[in-house]
């Protein structure tokens, strides 16, 4: 445990850090689940609304360094190319 006061303020600090990196975590990952099942289904407008929803919280969480800028430009890649890969799929003929 800490001895002096500055090591209390930094422990205080360093947990609300934690907090705040485990929740903004846990929203991209909620987030990004989302888009997925959007991509997965075939509504194309509410794909795109998701996309750029992800995008968004994404450069949102590199802005204010819950995760690395560079981690957020792969993961927005990542996303379009799915995203590309399912509209360019043929669609399964009806039998």
């Amino acid at each position: 445990m800490p001895h002096t006061p500055s090591a209390w303020k930094r422990l205080r600090k360093t947990e609300k850090r934690r907090r705040q990196n485990r929740a903004a975590a846990k929203k991209i990952k909620a987030q990004r689940k989302t888009v997925a099942d959007a991509i997965a289904g075939t509504d194309a407008t509410k794909t795109t609304t998701e996309v750029k929803n992800t995008q968004a919280m994404l450069d949102r969480a590199a802005t204010k360094s819950y995760i690395h800028p560079n981690k957020a430009a792969r993961l927005k890649s990542r996303l379009v190319k799915k995203v590309r890969a399912a509209a360019n799929k043929p669609a399964p003929a009806p039998k």
